[in-house]
């Protein structure tokens, strides 16, 4: 089943912004984040809004798709008007983006060059499955001027690949991550899961270093997180597998942590290591400090100056609202003052430069201080620049800390 969307107000047909958000486009940076909703095959763990080719209509369903997604494009221009900057990044995630060709990629990226404009130096990034891309199209998609690419490698056990429903072989993530770095991109990152039900500690030790032997420029890692309605939540269910082990989980961490900084990659959100600032994903960092994006797909999300709309989720329904000229948003909703302090606490937290406290009322400052004394937050960053950084221990119960901040 493809993903839900959220409940909000209606959106207006023309896509336009309430006034006071139309005076404030230009005020924060501007991000471009493309939704590829294509998959050859949807894995039992996902719950992102995807669809096979068949699914969507089969015959020329992503030719369809990039037309909506130019038009898109189009639209974001006028609604964002004259004071919109250039786009400081371009994401291109899904889904598996690189189903489409690299001449459909690069149509939709030259789109949003020339009708949103994209500024200097831009941080242009596309996700990929290791088996959807080799030598060849990889040199493509750099010559169209992606210069980031995000691997989906998640492990390098066949047992937990086939768990995931993963289709490629191990070993191919690795060969993919060197076929990018020849074709010149100039980050080259890699993605993880830990935690699969049936992954050991060893499993985990050896996907580390085979990821690591590829001096990928950054590294995500997510634990697995069983969602409901999924096929992998179907199997948990009936008892076929495990549920996942948080203490597992929090032991494969501490071990990517300190095996990753040895190897000169460091923290700087819960989920995501780099050699330096210059490999960090900037386009990531404006979701954490709450800049604007626009959101181009089926079921993408959007938000410009404390407004959030959510595209409708069907590629057939988003080509059609965008052919018969009204936007494909499904709702939206305005963020008054308190929603955007709980949504800064949440975020900020999670990165390395940690939240100003100044953000936190009375409660949470209270709750601050007996996370700084339980050795949870950083008690000198808290006491001598006011400011809530996680410790390693507190990234591993991030999500529970911040509960207890944002009173």
């Amino acid at each position: 089943m493809p993903a839900q969307l959220p409940t909000g107000d209606p959106a207006p047909a023309d896509g336009r912004l309430p006034g006071p958000a139309r005076d404030r486009v230009g005020d924060r940076p501007l991000g471009i984040y493309v939704h590829v909703p294509f998959c050859a095959a949807r894995c039992g763990y996902c719950d992102f809004n995807t669809y096979t080719p068949r699914e969507a209509g089969g015959g020329d369903a992503t030719e369809a798709y990039v037309r909506a997604a130019i038009a898109e494009t189009r639209l974001a221009a006028q609604v964002l008007g004259e004071r919109r900057p250039p786009a400081r990044t371009v994401h291109v995630g899904g889904g598996t983006p690189t189903l489409l060709s690299p001449a459909q990629l690069g149509r939709i990226l030259d789109a949003v060059r020339d009708e949103i404009g994209v500024a200097a130096g831009a941080e242009i990034t596309v996700e990929a499955n290791p088996e959807s891309v080799e030598a060849a199209s990889l040199a493509a998609l750099r010559e169209a001027g992606v210069d980031r690419i995000s691997l989906g490698m998640q492990s390098a056990a066949p047992h937990v690949l086939a768990t995931l429903d993963r289709a490629h072989t191990p070993g191919r993530a690795e060969a993919a991550a060197r076929e990018a770095r020849a074709a010149g991109f100039t980050v080259v990152g890699l993605d993880l899961i830990l935690g699969t039900p049936g992954e050991t500690d060893e499993d985990w030790a050896r996907t580390v270093d085979a990821a690591l032997a590829t001096g990928p420029d950054r590294l995500s890692v997510y634990a697995l997180t069983v969602e409901p309605g999924t096929a992998l939540a179907a199997r948990v269910r009936r008892g076929a597998v495990p549920a996942p082990d948080p203490d597992a989980a929090a032991r494969r961490y501490e071990h990517a942590d300190a095996a990753l900084a040895a190897a000169g990659l460091h923290w700087y959100e819960v989920a995501n290591w780099s050699t330096g600032p210059a490999t960090r994903s900037t386009h990531n960092h404006g979701y954490w400090m709450g800049d604007d994006w626009w959101g181009i797909g089926p079921g993408a999300h959007s938000h410009v100056a404390g407004v959030r709309w959510w595209n409708v989720l069907r590629p057939a329904s988003h080509a059609r609202a965008l052919a018969e000229g009204r936007s494909p948003a499904a709702g939206r909703e305005v963020l008054d003052e308190e929603s955007r302090r709980v949504e800064r606490v949440m975020l900020e937290l999670r990165l390395v430069e940690g939240l100003p406290a100044t953000v936190l009322h009375p409660a949470g400052r209270a709750a601050a201080e007996r996370a700084a004394a339980a050795g949870l937050l950083d008690g000198r960053a808290l006491r001598e620049r006011d400011r809530c950084v996680l410790t390693l221990p507190g990234r591993l119960v991030a999500d529970a800390l911040t509960r207890d901040l944002v009173d």
